[in-house]
């Protein structure tokens, strides 16, 4: 048995150097995709188009395209949404109305949605594959009781994270992926919690025409309902966590 396995090390002495000359190589591949991503955003002055008085200006061109192409439109609008999301551009929120004034309420969320959720993931995954190692070497010993009670009750922290708009959608995504959340979770969690935010944007993308900011949209009042969302996603937790503390110890 010794000698297999000196043998196979021995057939493939470089393979382990290899795997570790590859994973350098690789972060800064996806670090300069990252930063040409938004490189180029800057350079080609991409946000000047993200913005109300431009969706506005092309509302009728942007309807009879969609009229006419109506998959390619979604599929275009899900692919700029999801290059928005993974490079954390701003414009979110425009694109969020375009999806309801081009696609309707209903059908404008379930776009962005996908969109969203596709952006968040990836930009989740490269936020893991450049950083977290790093972080957890720097930082390990202080970071340790966070990354427990994250994972323990990821979806709740991140439904909550999602629901309560104080909490930015991009730093969101960058931060978690610092965690040790499973993907699966994190897909969940971003997909429902987003739907609320995603709705009321998309509906109000159907009266474009009487929209002078996007704080008419986000008023307080909306804020603060989005805000005691995200609080209601945290009780399921509390409740473990008080029932616990309440059951009387069965020892005697």
């Amino acid at each position: 048995m010794k000698t297999h396995i000196m043998e196979s090390h021995m057939a493939h002495p470089n393979s382990t150097t290899k795997d570790s000359a590859q994973a350098p190589t690789g972060k800064i591949l996806t670090g300069v995709i990252f930063l040409l991503g938004i490189a180029a955003f800057v350079y080609f002055d991409l946000g000047h188009y993200l913005t109300l008085d431009s969706l506005k200006a092309h509302r009728d061109f942007l309807l009879n395209y969609t009229a006419s192409n109506y998959v390619l439109a979604v599929a275009v609008f899900i692919l700029v949404y999801i290059l928005q999301t993974t490079f954390s551009l701003p414009g979110g929120a425009i694109l969020t109305l375009a999806g309801g004034f081009l696609f309707g309420s209903v059908m404008g969320t379930l776009i962005v949605n996908i969109g969203a959720t596709a952006g968040a993931t990836l930009a989740f995954l490269a936020a893991r594959y450049l950083l977290r190692d790093w972080v957890e070497s720097k930082f390990g010993a202080r970071l340790g009781p966070i990354q427990e009670g994250f994972s323990q009750n990821a979806f709740s922290y991140l439904m909550t994270l999602r629901l309560i708009p104080a909490f930015p959608f991009f730093l969101v995504n960058l931060v978690s992926g610092l965690t040790r959340v499973k993907l699966g979770t994190y897909m969940l969690a971003t997909s429902l919690g987003i739907i609320p935010g995603s709705f009321v944007f998309a509906f109000a993308g159907r009266q474009l025409g009487s929209i002078n900011s996007l704080g008419e949209i986000a008023s307080p009042p909306v804020l603060l309902a989005f805000t005691l969302l995200g609080l209601l996603a945290l009780m399921p937790m509390a409740y473990r966590k008080w029932t616990n503390r309440e059951t009387p110890s069965t020892e005697s």
